[in-house]
């Protein structure tokens, strides 16, 4: 099966495979087995653990594992729930009858989903989409420097043409080394249209460097801040971070308003989320009026207590939009770099923070069949 042979490439340990094949060769449903008690025969042998043959000065290091898996869990969640609140966009969008023809003669309503690179985060994403959100394997495609090597699902289209990928994305995941900036940015430079979100894992690469150099400013980037603390350990629970996506309380620990495990997100990040819905509806020239209907209805579905944004909510009060006008495009740099009149809205509104939390506990938690 794919999905076995992806997570064996994606991070197994050592001693996972030996315990696995311990169980193999000593079943605990055997009926010929009177072992049952001691099938997990690594139990307690310290030579098979990872600080075994760390030196003392290595050893001082060991919080660098659970930051390097916190940051993975914590990235390729918050990129789920960037996906399903705009799939969510684009599914409320299409019912609404006055939006619906307008839409359709604009784009395509299905989500498209491209990944620049599939290295171990790549490969983690790719997972964490298909189990998380109701994107399909065609929806999904990748571009990677050995598409002949690689191992995806059936359906999932990998080839290697990142400007034929640029072209056709909604949402294009960046996925690569820094070292790879300069190609990258050359091949994508000019073949990214307006509406597609780019969204960067690159790091050591500022916000505003990289739309410079992509020449382009629907650009979205996690930048995360870590700091060594006890409960950082929390993220080393599983190896496979589709997995660990289901479990409640790493998904409550990686809210960007309340994370916890020694990494945090700035609500800067919360705008750019918010603002991208905005420019998604202002790219098909939708009425700020119906823009605003549809972006509270995603939180109307998750929440109670749900208090409405208006247009002082995004954008300058003294600026006077009716209706039937589109909200002018807003740059995501700005939005992550700069003090926005959304960024002051969210920090002072208790009910608005708490709506985002309950909408990405719920999107997160929740089961695609």
């Amino acid at each position: 099966m794919w999905e076995n042979a992806f997570k064996s490439e994606v991070g197994v340990t050592m001693t996972t495979q030996f315990r696995f094949f311990c169980r193999q060769v000593n079943p605990v449903n055997s009926p010929t087995s009177n072992l049952q008690g001691m099938t997990d025969i690594c139990s307690g042998l310290t030579i098979l653990s990872l600080e075994a043959e760390l030196t003392v000065d290595e050893k001082k290091l060991i919080y660098l594992r659970a930051r390097y898996a916190g940051l993975t869990f914590c990235g390729c969640a918050h990129a789920v729930f960037v996906c399903k609140l705009v799939h969510s966009l684009k599914c409320i969008l299409k019912r609404r009858t006055a939006a619906k023809e307008l839409y359709a003669s604009k784009r395509r309503s299905e989500l498209s989903v491209g990944i620049l690179g599939l290295g171990y985060l790549g490969k983690q994403l790719l997972l964490c989409l298909l189990k998380k959100t109701s994107i399909r394997p065609t929806q999904i495609k990748i571009s990677t420097r050995n598409p002949a090597e690689e191992r995806v699902p059936p359906g999932v289209e990998c080839f290697f043409n990142n400007r034929c990928l640029a072209a056709w994305a909604d949402v294009l995941f960046l996925c690569c080394l820094p070292s790879h900036l300069d190609r990258i940015c050359a091949d994508l430079h000019s073949h990214l249209q307006k509406h597609c979100l780019v969204y960067s894992f690159i790091t050591a690469v500022p916000v505003n460097r990289l739309a410079e150099r992509l020449g382009h400013s629907f650009v979205l980037k996690p930048q995360y801040q870590v700091e060594v603390c006890d409960t950082s350990d929390l993220w080393l629970s599983y190896s496979c971070v589709a997995e660990a996506l289901s479990d409640p309380s790493l998904i409550e620990a990686s809210c960007p308003l309340a994370m916890k495990g020694g990494i945090t997100l700035g609500l800067n990040w919360v705008c750019g989320v918010l603002y991208s819905l905005l420019n998604i509806c202002t790219n098909i020239c939708l009425g700020s009026s119906e823009t605003l209907f549809l972006i509270n209805s995603i939180f109307a579905e998750s929440c109670m207590n749900n208090e409405p944004l208006n247009v002082e909510s995004f954008i300058a009060s003294t600026s006077f939009l009716h209706p039937n006008e589109s909200f002018p495009w807003i740059s995501l740099v700005d939005a992550q770099t700069k003090k926005t009149p959304l960024l002051h809205f969210v920090m002072n509104s208790k009910p608005v923070q708490e709506n985002i939390y309950t909408i990405y506990k719920s999107y997160l938690k929740s089961t695609i069949k």
